[in-house]
């Protein structure tokens, strides 16, 4: 049933989410220049389509200089440039990324985040709104189009940047959210609808959501997947490994480390939140898929665990389900690259998403 390859994407750890153990911070993998840029060559080497270079406005380092270092190092590897909308102007952010795309060759990529400003708390649909606003003046411009908006955020009429992407236009726009003004949002603007892990069942019903939003809107989406990933020789090695990650994790560090995060309170963690609360004792919500990892993070917080095989069953299930992308990262970040790579990632048909 599997049709076509997909784009299977590594993560750089830009937002001190790196760990031997989860919850245990190591100096020899905080977020800095040397480290994140080390993961993205490794997940080059390793044969990756893309890589998610994440943002957030207090954790780690900052994504667009980040990804502008980054780009005079890669050869081969996109990059999917996390970037904050309430902390851009827009029209600059088009020429950051313009330039930027222009450094890598024409391999740039965009995972937009809804975000307020720092110090400002904006409600949720004004939030969603103005990133529905931004993403349509970014598309307009790097569509080398002159811009005409006049909206509730911005009123702007500007000439495109004189820098362009390489292809002509405007990168592919990657987008998550679950609560009903995001995925509205995500309906109405990107390219690419990014899920964090969930059961089968449900997975299918966003899909089936989604779809039937970006329809109302004349439009179409191509589905997402992010999840962490274990993968071992055997599945009692994965599991093995999974259990080591939580063995320094006490229950009041992992409920700090939740709580410190920008999308604490979002739609999609409550949804992590319940899908670990409803798994079994040993933290699986279905076969190989653990909740484990969301003990001691916010945001992602399950792992496809098992052998080779059983990781790339469960890929090749999401595939058959619709999913055309997947970002996977594991712990520590570097190491996992590799071991994903050679045990899964030669055995599966997998290219950047076309634009």
């Amino acid at each position: 049933m599997t049709t076509g390859p997909c784009e299977i994407s590594w993560f750089s750890a830009l937002c001190d989410d790196d760990y031997e153990f989860l919850g245990q911070p190591d100096p020899g993998l905080a977020s800095s220049w040397e480290h994140c840029r080390d993961i993205v060559m490794q997940a080059e080497t390793g044969g990756f389509d893309n890589i998610l270079l994440p943002s957030g406005y207090a954790l780690g380092i900052d994504t667009t200089a980040f990804a502008a270092g980054i780009a005079a190092l890669t050869r081969r590897i996109r990059l999917l440039m996390a970037v904050r909308v309430g902390e851009s102007w827009p029209p600059q952010l088009a020429r950051q990324i313009a330039t930027i795309d222009r450094m890598t060759g024409g391999r740039l990529t965009i995972n937009i985040i809804s975000s307020d400003l720092p110090g400002e708390t904006l409600a949720s649909a004004p939030r969603y709104a103005r990133t529905v606003e931004a993403m349509d003046i970014l598309k307009t411009l790097l569509n080398g189009e002159p811009l005409d908006h006049q909206g509730e955020f911005w009123q702007l009429k500007v000439d495109p940047p004189r820098i362009g992407t390489v292809s002509g236009k405007a990168p592919l726009l990657y987008f998550g959210g679950l609560s009903p003004h995001a995925r509205e949002a995500a309906a109405k603007g990107c390219d690419v609808f990014l899920m964090w892990p969930d059961k089968k069942e449900v997975v299918a019903e966003i899909i089936a959501d989604m779809t039937a939003r970006a329809a109302a809107h004349g439009r179409t989406l191509r589905f997402g997947y992010r999840a962490h990933v274990v993968v071992r020789d055997t599945e009692a090695e994965a599991r093995a490994y999974a259990d080591r990650l939580l063995s320094k994790l006490d229950a009041q560090q992992g409920a700090d480390i939740r709580a410190k995060s920008l999308d604490s309170t979002s739609a999609g963690v409550a949804a992590q939140a319940a899908l670990r609360e409803t798994a079994a004792d040993d933290g699986y919500a279905e076969d190989n898929l653990w909740t484990g990892v969301g003990r001691a993070r916010s945001g992602c917080g399950a792992a496809i665990v098992g052998d080779p095989d059983q990781v790339l069953a469960k890929l090749r299930m999401y595939q058959d389900m619709g999913i055309e992308a997947f970002i996977l990262s594991g712990y520590p970040h570097a190491a996992e690259a590799d071991l994903f790579a050679r045990h899964v990632l030669t055995h599966i048909d997998h290219a950047p998403l076309p634009n």
